[in-house]
């Protein structure tokens, strides 16, 4: 590996300014679609930086499964996902930085929760903080808001809720469910929320939520209605070999290039074709390597 520092410069340095609540406000007012990526590590945090398109770098707590190799986000720890906001925070520029709250980090107590946010923002360095739920967690997105932490709601398709809702199932396609999605977006909006993430809704649903509140909506699998999209790093560059959303679209095709490079490299190994003597490898001067040889 390559052990010396980057070249000032040569990297991700944005010259945008810095995205906060009230620019991604402005952005809805103006009806300037809102851009959000996920991010896990360092790398990727500089190629969401390296773009000025981007407005929100979320490190999601996805990277249970797309990262740690996890069944479910349910597995996913606190102190896991603090060592993840901390690499990706390193590499973020002008992206508002966004972190998950994980399972379990918020459900116990108030207390807790507030404590919890504040070890993200403070340990991790994140911007933000996302939180799954709806009426039932109001008040506590309201603490955290009044502790001066900002907080993006997740209704619809809650991720960490799977085992309560049998599986990944669409949210809002008959009437109770449907009521059920605005109003948690009015709760957390009343609460203090300056964004929502909308989740694996019906898209008559993602642009009605839209309507109804006066903040950011971010859709995933929610249509194209909503304030902005969000999606997952690994389903948008096409490294993720698991399911495929309906929602999900591949913008690039990383993984078919990952395995030629790795063939290719490993090939060039077994022919003794890599490294190459003259380009690829150091030299020593004669005399010594003569010297050397007569010692030994």
């Amino acid at each position: 590996m390559s052990v010396r520092p980057e070249v000032v410069g040569a990297a991700t340095a944005s010259a945008r300014k810095k995205v906060t609540p009230n620019i991604l406000h402005q952005q809805r007012a103006a009806g300037t679609p809102i851009t959000m990526l996920t991010a896990y590590d360092y790398p990727t945090a500089k190629a969401c930086s390296a773009n000025p398109l981007i407005d929100i770098t979320l490190v999601g707590d996805s990277l249970a499964q797309v990262c740690l190799g996890y069944e479910s986000t349910t597995q996913l720890t606190l102190r896991e996902m603090l060592y993840h906001v901390q690499a990706v925070a390193r590499g973020t520029k002008h992206p508002m930085l966004v972190a998950d709250m994980p399972f379990g980090s918020y459900q116990l107590s108030v207390d807790e929760a507030v404590a919890n946010a504040f070890r993200l923002v403070q340990e991790g360095r994140a911007e933000g903080v996302k939180i799954e739920g709806g009426q039932e967690i109001a008040h506590i997105v309201r603490r955290i808001t009044q502790a001066g932490i900002p907080v993006m709601g997740h209704i619809g398709l809650m991720p960490q809720r799977y085992l309560a809702t049998s599986g990944y199932r669409v949210q809002g396609r008959d009437l109770e469910s449907a009521k059920r999605v605005v109003t948690d977006a009015l709760y957390l909006q009343d609460a203090g929320a300056f964004a929502l993430l909308v989740e694996g809704v019906p898209k008559e649903l993602g642009k009605h939520v839209t309507e109804k509140v006066s903040i950011p909506t971010i859709g995933i699998g929610a249509g194209p209605s909503t304030s902005g999209q969000v999606l997952v790093w690994d389903d948008m560059m096409g490294t993720w070999s698991g399911h495929k959303a309906k929602f999900v679209r591949r913008f690039a095709d990383v993984q078919t290039h990952r395995d030629v490079g790795v063939d290719a490299y490993a090939k060039a190994v077994r022919d003794r074709s890599f490294p190459s003597p003259d380009t690829e490898s150091y030299t020593m001067d004669p005399a010594v390597l003569a010297e050397l040889q007569s010692m030994l």
